[in-house]
């Protein structure tokens, strides 16, 4: 029997039960509709939280002092780089850099005359487009200039908790170059709003040479910070800038913690996933298993007329296929549609986000296409079904014609 009858028989038997036949179509839409919204809301939050450290946090690339500790924060001159303006701007040379600037942290106490709290402070060249993101989250009275020796901008989550507006004097103590703490009195110049609680709660700038004179560090800064037209150019550009006295990180090094953390919640979102395609899976099947119950007489018709078992096994796997295309396809439909609701609109989570430390996810978490793997998703779900369709189908095709015909 040719193949395109086979293809027609199969889709006239799917209607004769309809209700069944819809039935079925939903489970498999629906299946395939939260496998592809649940990828893309993970993929977007990973992403976001990604993009997020890169844009204020630790840039594309960095130049440090091979001896420099993140962690540690330190102020120690044999722990700092030296000639950091030198170093930015042969970085500013470079075709795949967008803008590089030297930046020194330190970590600091703020303190009011009711309250205070722990900070990471941050001495920043106020000109360069890698603050681009605080100037245009800001919120409340000026962005830093260069030559402000007082000023300084505080996330306006942190100012709301501890009563702190724009004029308002505040208190910063470090621990200087020297070990000895440093105290001195600023001016909040303004207040700005990343999107990123837990950078906004605990962040603070002011202009690089105010903060080296602040910390006692002479022109020295803790790194140069890096951004790039693309970040595939990341380990060329480390590459250009490493030197003896000098290391280059890139992103990919100083995000490890949260690239690892992908990987390792992949595994659970790929068993998830598989949970999803193998209750679809057994939807099909048991859809097929009733069809073949109800049609045994036809079968032992059909066999009797000639058609060969791996024919009437055939049909049944083209039954599946057609479920599962269609379902598929609907299921796609729907799922893509939710992803850009997600991409779009996302799901506000709020003061939620700020118990995330290590990670920079944002208070609104939003979706991200990704059509490869969707793709991948839609095409193994169809693997699943028809590998599940097997048994039916082989179940049908083994019938004998003789004890089919008898049957009731």
């Amino acid at each position: 029997m040719a193949f395109a009858k086979l293809w027609v028989i199969a889709y006239r038997d799917l209607g004769r039960n309809r209700r069944r036949t819809l039935f079925t179509l939903i489970a498999v839409a629906l299946g395939v509709g939260l496998l592809i919204l649940l990828e893309g809301y993970i993929a977007g939050v990973w992403d976001g939280a990604l993009q997020n450290a890169i844009r204020l946090q630790t840039g594309h690339v960095q130049v440090r002092n091979p001896e420099y500790e993140e962690q540690k924060v330190s102020l120690l001159w044999a722990d700092l780089l030296e000639n950091a303006g030198d170093t930015a701007a042969r970085a500013a040379d470079l075709p795949e850099v967008k803008a590089a600037a030297p930046v020194l942290w330190a970590t600091a106490i703020l303190n009011t005359v009711e309250d205070s709290a722990g900070l990471k402070l941050y001495g920043i060249d106020p000109a360069s487009a890698l603050y681009d993101p605080i100037r245009e989250a800001m919120t409340a009275g000026e962005f830093l200039s260069a030559g402000d020796r007082s000023g300084i901008l505080l996330g306006k989550r942190l100012a709301d908790e501890l009563g702190i507006g724009v004029g308002q004097n505040v208190s910063l103590t470090v621990v200087d170059a020297d070990g000895q703490a440093s105290e001195a009195i600023f001016v909040v110049s303004g207040l700005y709003a990343s999107g990123v609680p837990s950078y906004d709660q605990n962040s603070a700038f002011m202009p690089l040479d105010k903060a080296q004179a602040f910390t006692g560090v002479g022109d020295r800064a803790s790194a140069v910070v890096m951004l790039l037209h693309r970040q595939e150019d990341a380990d060329r550009v480390a590459a250009a800038l490493a030197g003896p006295n000098t290391t280059a990180e890139t992103w990919q090094q100083m995000n490890q913690l949260l690239l690892e953390t992908v990987e390792t919640t992949a595994l659970l979102y790929n068993l998830l996933n598989l949970i999803v395609m193998l209750v679809v899976a057994v939807v099909i099947a048991n859809t097929l298993l009733m069809a073949v119950f109800e049609r045994i007489r036809e079968m032992g018709i059909l066999a009797a007329l000639g058609m060969k078992g791996r024919q009437i096994m055939l049909m049944y796997l083209l039954e599946a296929t057609i479920l599962g295309l269609i379902g598929i396809a609907i299921g796609a439909a729907l799922g893509s549609a939710g992803v850009g609701y997600l991409a779009t609109k996302g799901i506000y989570i709020g003061d939620i986000a700020s118990t995330v430390d290590s990670i920079a996810v944002g208070s609104t978490l939003y979706g991200r296409f990704v059509p490869g793997k969707f793709a991948w998703l839609s095409l193994w779900t169809l693997i699943v079904i028809l590998l599940a369709s097997l048994y039916p189908a082989w179940f049908a095709a083994r019938l004998e014609p003789v004890d089919a015909l008898r049957a009731q």
